[in-house]
């Protein structure tokens, strides 16, 4: 009875938009519905992005795939489409000061639709709870009209990406660069782990081939998380080479994970200060070196940092002091290391920007 009535008014609300779009956000997967969330989206029309730490969720070859929606620092297009919408539906959001970029998403609850993994919340009406996601989106899809609006509007505003400059032999690394060549190594056989600072925007650029892993958090700006992580997915993921993107400092807290991951495979290091040197480092790691723990040591400009973690800092510190949390913020300027390391059906990467709460 609640999840007809929940349908329902859902679809009374949805099938009255002019250009509605849908959000996926990290708790479909504890929902199980990353999968009737894309059906949903078959059979609707409407153009599909993403919150930061669902990237992964969704096929990002599907058609109607618009990118990540993160406010002020969104994939280009994205973000001008969602909050132009007369009606938004969350799947699985976690809204907090991170994924908000300092609580300055430029959305309104009247034209919202929450869904939670266990409730549904419809703009400033009713909720609707001991509902299940997947349960929902599955139902859902046979209630709602094809609307493809906001794709139209989004197809017709988009003009593709530009393509980083290009280096001058010897020149020294750009980080721009560097993720071109990350970009070229992914296919259905890697996964990339984004750990906290300004790995988060520059993988999050990444174009995910069909099957490639992505595991990002966000939660109180935990750093050093994803060492362990990179060591556990390749175990659990044996098919898989893991790219996994770690500042220096997050790096230092966590590396004695790293002594496990050479009990399982040899050892290969280099350095690298140039496009050139990277280009051979990365043939040697997925060549000669392809079984062995390899970090591959970019020495980059201690600012070459993206734009996004420059705009992201500024109104989440911004945010942080309005509201009188005693937090103490601080970039960590030296960027000078970054590594890139596969071992054995994997690879690691250590990035090359931290932000430290």
């Amino acid at each position: 009875m609640g999840l007809e009535a929940a349908v329902e008014a859902t679809a009374e609300f949805l099938n009255k938009a002019v250009k509605p779009v849908m959000v996926g956000g990290p708790k479909m997967r504890v929902a199980e519905a990353c999968e009737a969330f894309v059906e949903l989206a078959d059979v609707c029309g409407y153009p599909i992005a993403v919150m930061p730490s669902a990237k992964g969720m969704v096929p990002e070859h599907h058609p109607r795939f618009i990118g990540t929606y993160w406010g002020a620092v969104s994939t280009a297009f994205c973000a001008e489409i969602v909050e132009s919408a007369d009606a938004y539906l969350f799947a699985g959001p976690i809204f907090n000061d991170y994924s908000s970029v300092g609580y300055s998403l430029l959305l309104k609850k009247e034209k919202a639709i929450i869904l939670q993994p266990d409730r549904v919340v419809i703009a400033n009406g009713p909720t609707f709870g001991c509902i299940l996601m997947k349960d929902f989106l599955h139902a859902l899809a046979k209630r709602l009209k094809c609307n493809t609006t906001a794709y139209e509007n989004y197809h017709r505003i988009y003009v593709p990406e530009g393509h980083p400059l290009k280096c001058a032999p010897k020149e020294p690394l750009r980080v721009n660069v560097l993720f071109q060549h990350i970009q070229n190594m992914l296919s259905g056989d890697t996964a990339v782990i984004a750990e906290t600072g300004d790995s988060w925007f520059n993988c999050q650029k990444l174009k995910l081939p069909k099957g490639c892993g992505y595991e990002f958090q966000m939660k109180y700006g935990s750093i050093g998380w994803s060492v362990g992580a990179t060591l556990g997915y390749a175990q659990a993921a044996k098919d898989k080479r893991v790219i996994a993107c770690i500042g220096d400092g997050s790096f230092q807290v966590t590396a004695q994970d790293v002594s496990t991951m050479l009990r399982c495979g040899k050892c290969w290091t280099t350095k690298v200060r140039c496009e050139e040197d990277l280009v051979e480092a990365i043939e040697t790691a997925t060549g000669a070196k392809k079984d062995c723990l390899c970090f591959i040591e970019v020495i980059c400009h201690k600012d070459d940092t993206s734009k996004e973690l420059l705009e992201w800092g500024s109104r989440v510190s911004a945010a942080i002091a309005f509201s009188g949390t005693c937090y103490a913020v601080a970039y960590l300027e030296d960027r000078t290391y970054s590594k890139l390391a596969p071992f054995g059906g994997f690879a690691f990467i250590a990035g090359w920007a931290t932000l430290l709460f």
